[in-house]
């Protein structure tokens, strides 16, 4: 039998995705991390301990945009069905965040003093993307999965090469990305054009460059 949620579940549910999101160590991920016992690192001096922090931080940081933009597509999305399917594609990115917090935790590191901004903006696009309609919507969410895949790629191939159990988070995560990409299309998301995706990318940079190290 299905509940039927009220606005006031609604915004509970709402304001409990956002603490989940922005509290560090609160996510809790359904599935172990890729990041096994069995998985362990080659020695690393500081200087490359540091830069797989930062670039572990930006992962951190775009997982934290990932739960925005989803949620604030699903509060908008027209079709029960595309609700559901962002739902489900949410949850698979608070493992990636939880996987990416406790990566973090193992480096020494901490995770971005930015995030409250980039979620505000992520949630506001995907709001919007929402309202607009699905199809543009699950196109959105097509493009921005693959241009993760991207990043994802560049910083396995980036990272220390004793770095073993970032690089085994990254791979899966890699793997989830590209199955959320397909997903959306397959539901009948729009390709976007060429200069949507290059305007995509700058605001990317913008993000990476300044998570780095904040």
């Amino acid at each position: 039998m299905n509940r039927h949620y009220s606005r006031a579940d609604d915004l509970v549910r709402q304001v409990d995705a956002v603490l989940r999101t922005l509290v560090p160590h609160a996510a809790q991920p359904s599935r172990p991390s890729p990041a096994t016992p069995e998985v362990r690192d080659d020695a690393m001096d500081e200087a490359e301990r540091r830069h797989a922090e930062g670039l572990m931080r930006i992962n951190h940081t775009g997982e934290v945009c990932a739960q925005a933009l989803y949620q604030g597509q699903g509060l908008t999305a027209k079709l029960a069905e595309i609700r559901g399917q962002m739902e489900a594609a949410a949850q698979e990115e608070i493992d990636h965040l939880a996987w990416c917090d406790t990566r973090l935790q193992e480096l020494e590191g901490h995770t971005s003093r930015l995030n409250p901004l980039f979620y505000a903006a992520s949630f506001g696009i995907g709001a919007v993307a929402g309202a607009v309609g699905d199809r543009v919507s699950l196109g959105f969410v097509a493009a921005t999965e693959e241009q993760v895949g991207r990043h994802l790629d560049a910083h396995m191939a980036e990272l220390p090469p004793g770095d073993h159990r970032s690089r085994a988070v990254l791979r899966q995560m890699a793997i989830d990305e590209a199955h959320h990409a397909q997903q959306a299309l397959a539901a009948g998301g729009a390709r976007f054009p060429g200069p949507v995706k290059a305007a995509m990318t700058l605001m990317s940079k913008v993000m990476t460059q300044s998570v780095y190290r904040l």
